[in-house]
């Protein structure tokens, strides 16, 4: 009997370039959205490997599944996948880090850079047939602002090295890299704090764990200059969404813009959604067609890894 992989899609197409990979390694392949949905339950019991995006990975999830050997996380963050579950049941969990860090990096500088230059008011007003500059309303040159980043993984750093490359002045903060190795790159280390009161554009890029939830609390917000934004392309969690909410409606900082939520979709009447000076994009930073083939490969390639006896090349237990 071949092994079988069950992917968190609502359909297979031979077409997707992982699913071209999987079905050339001779696995089965066959998808399901939702997991608990009853008609999922027989390829669940049988499956030998899994490939998930957002679905909910914990330990009565794994007991479902008792052949499963590898799950992939198909994306960066896996905080939707309980791994130390995965790794007492033997399971092996991996996921996709380098996929898209280009493009959420260039997505974070882009959403700072319309804040920046108020593009929402000058197209709006270009739409409406007024061709005038004010229409943008005070601007400050970006040269003479500085960018703080939260967290210089991948991403992060390399959304801090574009804030360079635009002539920004750079703080970094990211507890587990030594200043030195910070300062090396052109970026001033910098601790929460300092980051919190000097920047003009503070930029997430810290894992979502427990530690993380709300990083960006009443507290924090309070600490920033009131003309400062905030930038989240990481993960929903990392903001108290209610107290960003208050601290943009009552001047406490001038505004933010956000690519996640911590419940997506977010419901239409969000209010985050419809306040004048937040911008919102759908979960759409990582989006280009290179880095959708890729994340879909490189998860597909380590399943087969994994399957056919081999380590993963992106291992998370």
């Amino acid at each position: 009997m071949s092994q079988r992989v069950v992917v968190g899609h609502r359909h297979v197409s031979p077409d997707d370039p992982g699913i071209k990979v999987l079905l050339e390694a001779g696995l089965e392949v066959t998808a399901h959205a939702h997991f608990h949905a009853p008609e999922a339950q027989a390829d669940l019991e049988r499956c030998d490997g899994m490939i998930v995006s957002l679905q909910p990975i914990d330990g009565p999830q794994l007991d479902r599944m008792p052949n499963c050997k590898v799950i992939t996380r198909l994306g960066v963050g896996y905080d939707n996948i309980d791994v130390p579950a995965a790794t007492a049941r033997g399971v092996r969990i991996t996921y996709v880090p380098d996929y898209g860090v280009h493009e959420v990096s260039t997505h974070a500088i882009t959403l700072l850079l319309v804040m920046a230059r108020n593009m929402e008011s000058l197209l709006k007003a270009s739409a409406e047939g007024r061709w005038d500059y004010a229409a943008m309303g005070t601007v400050q040159r970006i040269q003479d602002q500085t960018l703080g980043v939260l967290g210089l993984g991948r991403i992060g750093l390399q959304t801090a090295l574009k804030g360079l490359g635009l002539g920004m002045r750079v703080l970094g903060y990211d507890p587990v890299i030594p200043d030195e190795d910070i300062r090396a790159t052109g970026i001033e280390p910098a601790d929460m704090d300092r980051v919190l009161a000097e920047a003009d554009y503070i930029s997430l890029h810290v894992p979502s764990m427990p530690e993380t939830r709300h990083i960006i609390n009443a507290e924090a917000l309070a600490a920033m200059k009131p003309t400062a934004r905030i930038i989240n392309t990481a993960r929903g969690p990392l903001i108290d969404e209610e107290a960003l909410l208050a601290a943009v409606r009552n001047g406490t900082i001038a505004g933010a813009a956000l690519d996640v939520f911590e419940t997506e979709p977010p419901p239409e009447d969000h209010p985050l959604l419809h306040e004048p000076n937040v911008i919102v994009t759908p979960h759409a930073a990582w989006y280009s067609e290179a880095a959708k083939t890729d994340m879909q490969v490189k998860a597909s390639q380590d399943i087969v890894n994994v399957l056919s006896g081999n380590e993963p090349v992106y291992p998370l237990n």
